[in-house]
């Protein structure tokens, strides 16, 4: 069993997939330490640390709060992230840096700062968290498709470079799922922002649904770990029928534009 008396780092823990995993993980026997951006809550006690996923101070502090605490890790889970996309010409170059900041450079950040230690003990797993937006690119999220691509990308690369040390790399691709995520949103694409919120809210999955999938993968050795069905399928069809693939992404990219015309029609 990978998770029995594992010594676990998860970040984003506060909520949603955070917070469901975090709760599987210490159900399955792991020592978690759950860590996110909100502030310090005492009732969660000495296993919680304030950590900002964009801050190299906030990343070396958790390194040396792990090797104070247990001398070494087994599972660093990145998992922290926001919601945000927008069609080419509506979304700012703002906005794509805002999410590449957070949703790229926050698993690179943590990934970089538990390597050395990683290393040093010739073993352990990194599990990030993307998206089946790594995997299938709809329309209107280009700077999400971009970031959680790139996550995939750097995550099997991770794993080629440290296998050698006895260490695995793992990237988690879900489908939409009912979550806070949208909370984060952020972007001018309203229309965009719109379609996703519906898709979230009427997603039959749930976080406890994904975190299930994600220990169950982890626990089979997957490198690549699809959680959920809907999720599969979508991936299947790019990789065995590109051209319906294309069909039903490019139906979706009309569609999008057409609920921007009905939203500036309802404002008008």
């Amino acid at each position: 069993m990978v998770f029995a008396d594992a010594r676990v780092l998860v970040t984003g823990a506060a909520s949603g997939l955070g917070a469901a995993l975090t709760a599987r993980l210490r159900a399955a026997g792991a020592r978690v330490l759950a860590t996110d951006l909100a502030g310090t809550a005492p009732e969660r006690g000495d296993d919680y640390l304030r950590l900002d996923i964009t801050s190299d101070d906030d990343w070396a502090a958790a390194v040396a709060e792990v090797e104070e605490r247990w001398g070494g890790l087994d599972v660093l889970v990145n998992n922290a992230g926001v919601a945000g996309g927008g069609r080419i010409d509506v979304s700012t170059l703002e906005e794509w840096r805002w999410i590449t900041e957070i949703n790229l450079f926050g698993v690179v950040r943590g990934t970089r700062a538990f390597t050395p230690m990683l290393k040093r003990q010739r073993s352990g797993r990194i599990v990030n968290v993307a998206s089946l937006a790594g995997l299938v690119h709809p329309a209107g999220m280009g700077s999400y498709n971009a970031v959680k691509a790139a996550v995939v990308a750097f995550t099997e690369t991770t794993g080629h470079e440290l296998a050698a040390y006895g260490v695995r790399a793992h990237v988690v691709c879900p489908s939409y799922f009912r979550t806070n995520l949208m909370d984060s949103l952020q972007g001018a694409d309203e229309a965009l922002g719109s379609v996703m919120t519906r898709l979230v809210e009427r997603s039959p999955y749930t976080a406890d649904d994904i975190a299930a999938g994600v220990i169950e993968g982890v626990e089979r050795g997957d490198e690549l770990i699809i959680p959920d069905d809907a999720a599969r399928f979508a991936y299947e069809l790019k990789r065995d029928d590109r051209a319906a693939y294309d069909v039903m992404m490019r139906k979706q990219a009309v569609k999008l534009e057409g609920a921007e015309t009905h939203r500036r029609e309802g404002t008008a």
